[in-house]
């Protein structure tokens, strides 16, 4: 069995690196949802939502980062195609029950090829974001939970976490 038999589209018959041909596939409408979290002290959580953080807005701060990784992610992943995205969203909320931050990115476009590494690359920086912007706080942040959610659109057509 073949490497892209086994799903590996990103890897020639001879075990290369290559950067997959979309020019044949058709347009549509994709979209992906992925999720990640930052989990902290109840203390830094309170500092940063009351907005007493040492850097300033980290919340603001994450969201736009998240915003701007999406954009750049091909230069970012070494295979991944530059994409026009039409959408990016990055949602940051308070999560007591971590204690932390649940972030959740979307990203959308028109085109031949999908975008769950643009959302997975908008909640990568923005919960390293987060992290960078209360660490003075709390060194001892945790990461985790990065994760591809949903995506619609292209041949394979639409896939949900269970």
């Amino acid at each position: 069995m073949s490497m892209t038999e086994q799903g590996l589209t990103h890897i020639t018959e001879s075990g290369e690196a290559h950067m997959v041909d979309v020019g044949g596939k058709a347009e549509t409408v994709r979209e992906a949802t992925a999720e990640g979290f930052v989990r902290m002290l109840p203390e830094t959580l309170q500092l940063i939502c009351k907005g007493d953080a040492k850097k300033g807005d980290v919340i603001g701060t994450a969201r736009l980062a998240g915003i701007m990784a999406a954009k750049q992610t091909s230069s970012l992943i070494p295979l991944c195609h530059p994409l026009m995205l039409t959408k990016v969203s990055v949602d940051i909320a308070a999560d007591a029950d971590l204690p932390g931050l649940r972030v959740t990115a979307t990203a959308k476009l028109t085109g031949k090829t999908g975008v769950e590494m643009e959302a997975l690359t908008a909640v990568s920086v923005a919960c390293l974001t987060i992290y960078d912007m209360a660490k003075a706080a709390d060194k001892g942040m945790e990461i985790g939970g990065i994760q591809l959610l949903a995506k619609s659109g292209g041949k394979s057509g639409d896939w949900r976490k269970t």
